[in-house]
């Protein structure tokens, strides 16, 4: 096995930026392009789309949980954990995507009934449902193996296959709309047979550079036998975890519906401006991302202060980019959200949500860079349960009494995104400058002094 790298962060974030770009633009191009089609089939994509991030948050427990349990092994010297790590969580998320896939099939019409779908609006979201949740284990597989590589600092090669799966999305959705080389128009069908056929190369490719990098195969051995201590690591780490995020999902879902009572254009509206948020807090995810890694080596090499300085640096960065990109984005609202509809009742309920977001998006960024690096450092509990109380004890409450009640429609509901945002961010911050998060390493390695005496002799 090759030596393990000691990425900075600039070598692990820049690489996480163009990646986590890729990923947004893959949802982005796809509803840009089905825009073109229909704003009843970018609405329905939108909302199974919602759906279909309930179940991969489940994946995540799996990935989450793996990613900092290999980064404070590998911070604390201890290799061979890692890479055991690695194939429990490889088959720990195999099996689980089977059944999320096998479950979307079976029931997908019954969840898309809870947003009061009808018409094309509904046959758009079943058929797109059906075929993406037939094949949604290929993400989960995708998400363990890419957790592998970028806990152990090859960031810039999972950048390269989500450019390639991007790549070969985009190239479908593009034939799927237009009806190129001779091929029909196939619409939402063939818009998710491309993301089908983009994620199954993803993955085969994957599993090449995991091979290639980390000389890591996954046997059926490692299908059959888990090591049960593996396992209840990353259970540990994962599940509160995906409990809050499986609890955000549904808080959406529960607002999702508030907005549909209000009509299809405010739907539609949500839908664009989310997708063009996105660009807001793409800088905040990959810097934040980068610095989960750092912190969890240093977390199990027990250099805590290090790890401190590390995430307050980061955070300034982050919710300074974060307003000045949604100012930018706001500046230019009109003609950004003419790129997605010609509806001029769309435009101009979109247009005040792009300015609210100005307020928003510090308070995300401020939220996602501190309840992150809490959780790779360990203390996951109370990122879940400030999490959970804020979701549902402001955003839901408050999307319906500004939205509904007072009839301020999408932009109330954004208000009430600020509250929850700035509300979680602001605990954060708290529990991270009382640096209790000490006490959760999971990991115990060497310490630093340790460390660089045993370098020194080795090297002697």
């Amino acid at each position: 096995m090759k030596t393990v790298k000691q990425p900075s962060l600039f070598h692990i974030t820049w690489p996480l930026f163009i990646e986590i770009a890729l990923h947004m633009s893959l949802g982005i191009i796809a509803t840009l392009i089905l825009s073109y089609y229909s704003d009843s089939a970018a609405a329905a994509v939108g909302v199974s789309n919602q759906i279909l991030n309930i179940f991969i948050i489940l994946f995540n427990i799996t990935s989450v949980g793996a990613t900092i349990i290999i980064g404070q092994y590998l911070g604390a010297k201890k290799t061979q954990n890692a890479r055991q790590t690695a194939r429990s969580a490889f088959a720990i998320n195999l099996y689980t995507g089977l059944i999320v896939s096998l479950t979307v099939v079976l029931f997908g019409r019954q969840l898309l009934g809870f947003f009061s779908l009808e018409g094309e609006t509904l046959v758009y979201g079943e058929t797109f449902i059906k075929i993406v949740g037939l094949f949604l284990f290929l993400e989960a597989i995708s998400l363990t193996l890419g957790a592998i590589l970028r806990s152990h600092g090859f960031t810039k090669n999972a950048m390269y296959v989500t450019l390639l799966m991007n790549f070969v999305s985009a190239f479908g959705n593009v034939i799927a709309v237009l009806g190129l080389f001779g091929i029909p128009v196939l619409g939402v069908a063939g818009v998710a047979w491309s993301i089908v056929i983009a994620r199954t190369i993803a993955v085969l490719v994957l599993f090449f550079v995991v091979y290639r990098k980390l000389s890591l195969r996954f046997t059926v051995k490692d299908l059959i036998h888990f090591d049960r201590e593996d396992v209840k690591r990353i259970m540990n780490i994962g599940i509160p975890s995906a409990g809050e995020g499986i609890s955000y999902q549904f808080s959406q879902l529960i607002i999702t519906g508030f907005i549909a009572t209000i009509g299809e254009a405010a739907l539609s509206a949500r839908v664009y401006v989310s997708n063009i948020t996105m660009l807001c807090f793409l800088f905040t995810l990959a810097i934040a991302q980068g610095t989960q890694l750092l912190v969890a080596r240093q977390v199990g090499a027990q250099q805590f202060e290090q790890a401190y300085g590390r995430a307050v640096k980061t955070l300034k960065i982050a919710v300074f980019a974060s307003f000045i990109s949604a100012v930018a984005l706001a500046s230019f609202g009109s003609s950004i959200l003419s790129a997605f509809t010609s509806s001029p009742e769309i435009i101009a309920i979109g247009i005040p949500l792009l300015w609210a977001s100005v307020i928003l998006e510090p308070g995300r960024a401020m939220n996602i860079v501190l309840m992150g690096t809490l959780k790779s450092a360990g203390d996951v509990r109370f990122p879940v349960a400030i999490g959970i109380l804020s979701m549902w004890g402001i955003a839901v409450v408050l999307s319906y009494t500004l939205g509904l009640g007072f009839g301020l429609g999408l932009l109330g509901i954004w208000i009430a995104f600020s509250a929850d945002e700035w509300f979680r961010g602001i605990f954060a911050m708290k529990r991270w400058h009382g640096r209790k998060w000490v006490q959760y390493s999971l990991v115990k390695g060497e310490t630093h002094e340790q460390n660089e005496r045993r370098e020194a002799s080795e090297a002697v």
